[in-house]
């Protein structure tokens, strides 16, 4: 047998193809995969779409519609990463995000969506397209320390998507983990630190097909200081080729300064970025690098909006007696010792500040927390006295840890309470006796008001409702904590910090005792609503759900960084969320720090003002503002409010936050915005594909059908069948599956196995067996098909460009009115109405129209194509179009 040119051909181990090539005793095959070069023995010559119209070679409908259906399956899937398997309903914007990243491979995004969006889901749905066809082979996801265990579970849960954490005891010399691993979560803040030759085993390794990094606005870089750790590694990996593609997430690119913000750029694209170039003459490139969503414009399919805004009630109270007398002390205590530390040489002197810094932050979540500082401090005092010089080091240590740009807020404000009591240096004359009369003025506290304040709104305000708490430091976590469990009893309330332990919990009985609880216990609890309370520090701040049963917040204490608020409601305000989320906020109005969050809230007002005028939402853009802001201007605002009179107030507040909001903020974020990648739905609406994993169902019965196999249906709705024998010689298949689900949103408790999908090793079996199904013309009953049906593949000449998409399939129908264009996934909607008729149908009809008819029009068909919108938006360089599958109708009374 002759072969030629142009001859459709298929080969036992690479499937279908065309030779485009042939020589004495091999060819050149273009098969989907890629080109090869294979012998000529190899190859089985298979009728092509017009030879077979020619011969009137009209198979069974099942067997062609099951090709245009997995084709079709395919093309969506590439492009939206739609029928991956999740538990969780996908939405627009994700779909949108997912489709920006993969049409062009490599990749290399920075993901800014505001806070509660999904970046989880995202990211799941980037991957599960490219790990399904191997796209991604070695993939590495960098987070902070306290969001590793979410990555791997979410991941886990979500998409059964597997990732091995990355431990110390686990990389050594002699493990080669970083080879014999190849999906990994690990911690920037032990992957940063280049401990026992850890960064050249990494370097010594295979590349990584795509690397994540969750929070990258750490990944910085100082004009004057320097990048940091993380940035270092990241540049190393990168200089050494040892990433293909890299996603960044982050809700806050932009911490200020454009040169970090262009470095951090430059780190993903070095080609279109550079820090020391004006940032001006760089934002025509943001549009293919950074993504920007945000709550305002989240809508479901429907183009409804998912969000509404929070409503923020305050609640004021006043001191006590007791508790003014105590603040009045402490007030004159932190003056003096700030007086004292100016007599000091510049170290101690930063040393005693940011000790009394830390104490103001603690008295100002409750006394409760500065009391147990101070009790401690004493301790030590008494204690180390003698063995000052030998402690300077460690007071060295825990300063350098409140300068650290770390991941982890909660370790902070650990630190904050840490530093306070054991930095072991006098902070003024006679330190000892201010403490003792510090601590006696606490003990006559005997009620906190602020406390009292919180049952009272749990009595009315929020009766009989799920609450969640927010405090940053342990010692107030434990005395709300104890109030609730007196009220309400041990078991109605949970709690998250750091370290999963908190001390000093009374359960009714008069003694103190230690409990522990994991992040993910306390949550469960929480969202199941068999614990009515969530008291929580910044640790559940970033990187948890607890929206499902719960939409009331209390800010037991105010952070000095308003971003942190931002970053608490989000746990609330986020995807899931049915009810309108309501925040009750603490204050005492005698106090410096609440006239100063007053004239704060007053200015971000006049900064949202300033936005309105170029866009409809610009509560969208206060996390960026907030970003943008250094921490240095909020820990000097509140800590020097003993400056601050009546009299000269708003000019001291003036003063302060002159840098907050200015107007090269206002216009660096106007740009920024103005011209990130962000997802519309009004223009996207006609694109995004109205189908989810039950669309895919119909495919599977029939390929069921097609191998003499059928499912049975059970009361449930889910099916059970028997695995045909051509699916078994893949790993991990099972004889049969039973319960088999093709739904995200049924049972909570039925298994992922159980949910079938894209990426299932059964169902891609399915796929790729139906790929390679030869028959690719039938005539099906006029009743069912009133025109010609012209499904047609556009792919890439280019076989080396890396596209993670292989292929789009469009249908094209004739009628008295012309062509029309049916997008990929408008065809399965229309092909399934045709296979759940067909799969008895093993006869062909006859069709209805000349085989010269029918040539013509498939020539016509792709001629048309040629000339529309979707053929000059193909994501392909050099596309290649072709017939896939004709479907006729036929007359009814006469079959072949």
């Amino acid at each position: 047998m002759t072969y030629k040119t142009g001859n459709k051909v298929e080969h036992v181990r690479f499937g279908l193809g065309t030779i485009q090539v042939t020589s004495d005793s091999t060819a050149i095959v273009r098969f989907e995969h890629g080109i090869e070069e294979v012998l000529i023995s190899e190859l089985e010559l298979v009728r092509t779409i017009s030879d077979a119209i020619s011969e009137q070679a009209w198979a069974s409908p099942l067997h062609v519609l099951c090709l245009g259906l997995s084709s079709a399956i395919v093309s969506v899937n590439d492009t939206w990463g739609l029928f991956s398997r999740s538990r969780i309903t996908l939405l627009p914007h994700q779909l949108w995000v997912c489709r920006k990243v993969i049409s062009d491979w490599p990749a290399r995004w920075l993901i800014a969506d505001d806070v509660g969006l999904g970046k989880t889901i995202e990211a799941g749905l980037i991957l599960w397209p490219l790990l399904s066809r191997e796209r991604v082979k070695r993939l590495l996801i960098i987070c902070p320390s306290s969001l590793v265990e979410q990555w791997q579970q979410r991941l886990r849960d979500m998409f059964d998507i597997r990732l091995a954490k990355y431990t110390v005891d686990s990389d050594t010399s002699k493990s080669d983990f970083w080879n014999s691993t190849n999906a990994v979560v690990a911690s920037m803040q032990t992957l940063r630190a280049d401990n026992k030759n850890r960064h050249k085993r990494i370097l010594e390794s295979e590349a990584w097909d795509l690397v994540i990094v969750d929070e990258a606005h750490h990944l910085n870089a100082d004009e004057s200081r320097g990048p940091t750790l993380g940035y270092q590694l990241l540049h190393k990996l990168e200089t050494n080729g040892k990433i293909v593609s890299m996603l960044f997430f982050t809700g806050t690119p932009h911490r200020g300064k454009d040169y970090g913000f262009l470095a951090l750029l430059k780190l993903l694209r070095s080609d279109l970025f550079n820090p020391k170039e004006p940032m001006y003459n760089q934002l025509k490139n943001l549009s293919s690098t950074v993504i920007r969503n945000n709550k305002q414009n989240v809508t479901d399919l429907s183009g409804k909006k998912l969000f509404k805004p929070q409503i923020v009630i305050p609640k004021t109270f006043r001191y006590s007696e007791e508790e003014t007398q105590f603040y009045e002390l402490l007030t004159e205590f932190i003056t003096s010792g700030k007086t004292y530390a100016s007599s000091l040489d510049q170290s101690n002197q930063r040393l005693v500040m940011l000790v009394l810094i830390c104490m103001q932050k603690l008295a100002s979540s409750s006394i409760a927390a500065i009391r147990r500082a101070l009790e401690n401090r004493l301790k030590n005092l008494k204690e180390l006295d003698d063995k000052l010089n030998q402690r300077r080091k460690r007071n060295e240590n825990l300063a350098s840890n409140q300068d650290s740009d770390g991941y982890d807020e909660d370790e902070q404000s650990a630190q904050e309470e840490k530093f306070a009591s054991e930095a072991i240096l006098n902070l003024l004359k006679d330190e000892e006796k201010w403490l003792e009369h510090l601590i006696s003025a606490a003990d006559r506290v005997q009620t906190e008001t602020k406390i009292e304040l919180i049952g009272d709104v749990l009595k009315h305000e929020y009766k009989d409702r799920s609450v969640l708490l927010f405090t940053e430091y342990k010692a107030t976590q434990s005395k709300v904590i104890n109030l609730l469990i007196k009220r309400y009893g041990k078991n109605s309330v949970v709690f998250i910090n750091g370290d999963e332990m908190l001390d000093d919990l009374d359960y009714g009985d008069g003694v103190k005792r230690t409990v522990r609880v994991t992040r993910g216990e306390a949550a469960d609890r929480f969202n199941e609503g068999t614990a009515r309370f969530l008291v929580s520090t910044e640790a559940a701040g970033e990187g948890i759900d607890l929206q499902e049963s719960c939409h009331s917040m209390i800010h037991i204490d105010l952070p000095w960084n308003p971003m942190r608020l931002h970053q608490r409601v989000g746990r609330l305000n986020r995807y899931g969320q049915k009810e309108q989320v309501e925040v009750i906020t603490l204050r005492n109005p005698d106090t410096v720090e609440a006239r100063i969050w007053d004239k704060l809230n007053t200015k971000i007002q006049s900064i949202m003002t300033a936005f309105s005028s170029f866009m409809d939402d610009p509560e969208d853009l206060y996390s960026l503002i907030l970003g943008m802001t250094p921490q240095s201007m909020f820990t000097n605002l509140f800590s020097d409010t003993a400056s601050a009179t009546k009299d000269n107030f708003s000019r001291w507040f003036d003063d302060k936050t002159a840098t907050f909001g200015g107007e090269d903020v206002i216009d660096t974020v106007k740009q920024l915005f103005g011209n990130c990648a962000k997802f519309d739905y009004q223009q996207a609406k006609l694109d995004i594909p109205r189908l989810d994993l039950p669309d895919i169902k119909p495919f599977f019965e029939a390929m069921l059908v097609y191998n003499r196999k059928r499912s049975k249906e059970n009361d449930d709705g889910s099916i059970s069948f028997k695995t045909p024998d051509e699916w078994k010689d893949a790993i991990g298949v099972q004889k049969e599956y039973t319960d088999i689900v093709f739904e995200r949103n049924g049972d909570v408790k039925r298994k992922l196995d159980k949910i079938f999908g894209v990426g299932h090793v059964v169902v891609d079996k399915a796929i790729r067996q139906a790929l390679n199904i030869k028959d690719s013309i039938c005539v099906v009953s006029q009743s069912d098909l009133s025109a010609p049906l012209y499904l047609i593949k556009a792919r890439d000449r280019i076989t080396s460009t890396g596209e993670s998409i292989r292929f789009l399939v469009f249908g094209l129908t004739k009628d008295s009115q012309g062509w029309k264009v049916l997008k990929d996934w408008e065809l399965i909607s229309f092909v399934n109405t045709l296979v759940d008729k067909y799969q008895l149908h093993r006869k062909a009809y006859a069709p209805d129209s000349s085989i010269q008819d029918i040539n013509a029009w498939g020539l016509e068909a792709i001629q048309y194509f040629t000339e529309t919108v979707q053929f000059k938006g193909l994501p392909f360089k050099a596309p290649l179009i072709e017939l896939l599958v004709v479907v006729m109708p036929g007359i009814d009374e006469q079959l072949i």
